[in-house]
C-alpha cells in the first residue's frame, strides 16, 4: 500500500482549554481518517495485534528457556566494525541492548569517585533540598538521583570518541534521511543532552518506577508532526510503519504539559559507574521496537471511553497499564547483570521500569547519557543548553534546582573539545 493523506486532522500544538473535547475530536477523526482507507480500526489493530502478540510469545518463551532477552555486543566489535549480523538483526527487533566495555571498568569507577569528590567538596548533601519533582525519590535523607549536570566526569564521558562512536552506530539503525535526500538528522554529531545522576547505595530500599515510556503524551496523537510521524497507525496503512523512521520525528514543538524532553532521541541510554547484578532494582523494558503500534491505536478502540487515552494526559508520563496494554506488559524484561563501564539503550519509543528493590547489594550508579542526533529540534534547544552549562544552571527541562551555580571545580567551557563544543552548536 502507498501511504495516502486524507483530509487534514484537527491538531493542537498547544495545550486546548476543553482537554477532553479536544480528545474526543481527534479520536473521532483518527477512526475516520482509518475507515476512508476501507478498514475499520478493529481490522487494523488486528493487524498490529497478532504481530505485537508473535513477538510476546517469542520473548516469553525465551525467557522461560533461560535465554538472554537483551541483545549484547562487545565495544571492541562496534569499534572495529564487527558485529555479528544476527546481532543487527536481534537489535533492530527488540529495540535495546547492552555495551560492553563501552568504557574500561578503571575509568567508569574513577569517575564515579570524583562525582563523590565533587558532591562532597561543595557540601550538596549539606544542602539539599529534597526532590525537585515527584519522578524519582529519595533514600532517607540523601537523594538517589543527584540534579548534577556539570561534573567533570559527565562531561568528560559526554564528548568522548567512546560515546560519539556508540551514539553514531545507534542513530545509524534508524532512517535519518528521505529517498529524495531529506535528511531528518546527522547520525554522527550528537547534541550532548543533559541529564542527571544516580547513585543508589547499598541496603537501598527503592519502590522502583512503574512502567511507562517517554518520547510524548497527548502531542503524540494531537499534534501535526506526530500525526505524519504516524501516519501509517492513523491511514489504514499499518503494514508500511517503521519505529525506525525519524520522518516528521525532528522538527515538531515541544507540546506544553508534556513531560516529555525537549529533544528527540534515538535511544534513551546510561553508563554504568558500578558493578549491578540483574536482580538489583535494574532496568526493564518490553523489548518491542514496534509496540509503539499497539499503544497509539488502543485508545481508539470502542471500550475506551471517548475523552480517554487509555490513562494518557498532560503534566504526567505515558503509562503502560495492565488495564490497557497487558499483552505487551507480559514481555516486560530486565537488563542483564552489568559492570562498570558499560552501558544501556533503548529505543526512545520503548516502554520500560525499574524494578524495585529491597536491601540492595552493592551499588547501582549510573550517569544517563542518551543518543540525541543534531536536528532541527535539537539545534533549538542547544542554546538553552549552552545558557545552563555556562552558568552552572539546571537544564530548562529539569526542575530549577541550580545546585552547581557557585561550584568553582564545574567543568569548564576552555575544556570542551571538537565534540563537546558542536554538540553544544559553538563550532
Amino acid at each position: 500500500m502507498t501511504s495516502v493523506l486524507p483530509t487534514a486532522l484537527p491538531h493542537w500544538e498547544q495545550t486546548p482549554d476543553d482537554l477532553p473535547g479536544a480528545i474526543r475530536e481527534v479520536k473521532a477523526a483518527l477512526r475516520a481518517r482509518i475507515a476512508a482507507s476501507g478498514r475499520s480500526v478493529e481490522e487494523v489493530f488486528a493487524v498490529v495485534e497478532r504481530g505485537i502478540q508473535a513477538e510476546v510469545d517469542e520473548i516469553v518463551a525465551a525467557r522461560s528457556r533461560g535465554e538472554a532477552i537483551w541483545p549484547v555486543l562487545e565495544y571492541a566489535d562496534l569499534e572495529a566494525g564487527t558485529v555479528p549480523a544476527s546481532t543487527l538483526a536481534l537489535l533492530r527487533r527488540r529495540g535495546c541492548l547492552v555495551v560492553r566495555g563501552h568504557f574500561e571498568s578503571s575509568q567508569a569507577l574513577r569517575w564515579d569517585q570524583d562525582i563523590v569528590e565533587y558532591v562532597e567538596s561543595n557540601q550538596f548533601f549539606e544542602n539539599y533540598r529534597g526532590p525537585g519533582d515527584d519522578f524519582f525519590g529519595s533514600v532517607g535523607s540523601k537523594p538517589e538521583i543527584y540534579p548534577l549536570y556539570w561534573s567533570s566526569a559527565q562531561m568528560e564521558a559526554r564528548q568522548s570518541d567512546r560515546m560519539a562512536r556508540v551514539q553514531s552506530f545507534l542513530n545509524g539503525l534508524w532512517k535519518s534521511s528521505s529517498s529524495d535526500g531529506q535528511r531528518w538528522f546527522d547520525p554522527d554529531r550528537d547534541s550532548l543532552y543533559p541529564d542527571r545522576i544516580r547513585r543508589r547505595p547499598p541496603g537501598t530500599n527503592s519502590q522502583g518506577l512503574g512502567t511507562h515510556l517517554d518520547p510524548g503524551t497527548l502531542d503524540l496523537w494531537m499534534t501535526s508532526a506526530y500525526q505524519q510521524a504516524f501516519r501509517h497507525l492513523f491511514d489504514g496503512t499499518v503494514e508500511e510503519y517503521d519505529p525506525w523512521d525519524a520522518a516528521h520525528r525532528t522538527s515538531g514543538p515541544q507540546y506544553p504539559g508534556s513531560t516529555m524532553c525537549s529533544v528527540f532521541r534515538t535511544f534513551q541510554g546510561w553508563t554504568a559507574l558500578s558493578d549491578m547484578d540483574h536482580d538489583q532494582g535494574v532496568l526493564h523494558t518490553v523489548p518491542i521496537a514496534g509496540a509503539m503500534a499497539y499503544l497509539l491505536l488502543r485508545p481508539l478502540l470502542p471500550d475506551v471511553p471517548d475523552d480517554d487515552m487509555c490513562g494518557v494526559t498532560v503534566n504526567q508520563v505515558f503509562p503502560a497499564s495492565s488495564r490497557w496494554h497487558g499483552p505487551l506488559l507480559e514481555a516486560l524484561s530486565g537488563i542483564p547483570s552489568v559492570r562498570a563501564g558499560d552501558s544501556v539503550w533503548w529505543h526512545c519509543d520503548m516502554i520500560h521500569s525499574v524494578a524495585p528493590v529491597t536491601d540492595q547489594q552493592g551499588w547501582g550508579n549510573v550517569m544517563y547519557i542518551p543518543a540525541a542526533p543534531w536536528c532541527p529540534r535539537n539545534e533549538r534547544y542547544a542554546p538553552l543548553v549552552r545558557s545552563a552549562f555556562e552558568s552552572g544552571s539546571s537544564p530548562s527541562d529539569f526542575p530549577a534546582e541550580h545546585y552547581e551555580r557557585s561550584w568553582a571545580n564545574r567543568f569548564q567551557p576552555a575544556r570542551l573539545n571538537s565534540t563537546g563544543r558542536r554538540g553544544l552548536g559553538l563550532d
